[in-house]
């Protein structure tokens, strides 16, 4: 099961602590959900998920402000005691002394913000999302062209790296290099990364590694990319018959999602980057409802061509 540690969220979140309890790294979030806790404070414990992380904006604190000293305690006591990760104030609100004796209590760490309750809640779901998606590592270059995010599989020495290099040189940019860290992010994105000690690094044999962004300027690289279309590269053979109109629509399978996809025979003289290019806009035309092949097809068959303009 995917987790990231509670240290991670409070340093990537700069998070205040206010109780301190050194068990931080060993505190594991496994699910992207955050609960506001306003029921449970009413009381209301049915299909409370206790391994949420909890946060109280202005309409808890309001809440608990009605309830006096006694009652406070007790409805934090029965929040506290059921197993709950932490607890984050937004808004900078003040503690109450019933928030720090539970805290202590249960040893229970209780976290600040300044950011409003829904812009804190809203950016650590968008980050758990990623962080705990289901992921994978492929052996690959993940680069963006004219705004999408291609990426090239194929075999060691296939040429993979080359062609990223060249694609860097003609203005687009690269996020990794010969490993891509894959995360299934919705039930139709995935999104591409380079591990932490290898980004913005290219390998080319003969010469070694090399750092993109030194090189071309910090315009050429980027840290992450949604992969929309993918290129398998393979060295020609003379045997199998390769696609030439392109009518019938490949896909490649990555953690379940079926990404559309391409492959592309090589063989000397070839130029894989401006392949990639026109494969970059030919996906984006698709995309926008024009398809050159099946124009073709409706040209042969006498039916009119739609222009791209009126799609």
């Amino acid at each position: 099961m995917a987790a990231v540690t509670l240290r991670t969220i409070i340093d990537a979140f700069s998070l205040e602590e206010i109780t301190q309890f050194g068990n931080t790294e060993d505190i594991l979030i496994t699910v992207a959900d955050v609960t506001r806790p306003g029921l449970q404070l009413a009381g209301h414990y049915e299909h409370f998920g206790p391994d949420r992380i909890q946060l109280i904006g202005n309409m808890e604190m309001a809440f608990l402000e009605k309830l006096g000293p006694e009652g406070r305690f007790h409805a934090l006591d029965m929040l506290f005691s059921r197993g709950i990760p932490c607890v984050i104030l937004s808004r900078h609100h003040q503690v109450t002394p019933e928030l720090l004796e539970c805290s202590n209590r249960y040893s229970v760490p209780l976290l600040r913000t300044d950011e409003v309750t829904s812009s804190i809640i809203s950016s650590l779901i968008k980050y758990l999302n990623v962080e705990l998606a289901p992921k994978t590592t492929l052996h690959g270059v993940l680069v963006e062209i004219y705004g999408e995010g291609i990426l090239m599989l194929g075999e060691s020495g296939v040429g993979k790296s080359e062609t990223a290099m060249e694609i860097v040189k003609r203005g687009h940019r690269l996020i990794a290099d010969d490993l891509v860290e894959v995360r299934r992010v919705s039930d139709s994105t995935l999104l591409g990364q380079a591990p932490e000690i290898i980004r913005h690094l290219i390998e080319i044999r003969g010469l070694g590694i090399m750092d993109v962004k030194e090189l071309y300027g910090v315009s050429s690289v980027k840290m992450q990319e949604n992969i929309n279309f993918v290129i398998n590269l393979e060295i020609w053979d003379e045997k199998k018959i390769y696609e030439r109109l392109g009518i019938n629509q490949e896909f490649t399978e990555i953690l379940g999602i079926k990404v559309p996809s391409t492959t592309i025979p090589i063989r000397p003289g070839r130029n894989l980057a401006i392949i990639a290019e026109v494969a970059a806009i030919n996906f984006r035309q698709k995309q926008m409802g024009y398809n050159a092949a099946k124009a073709l097809t409706d040209r042969l068959f006498g039916k009119r061509e739609t222009p791209l303009s009126e799609t």
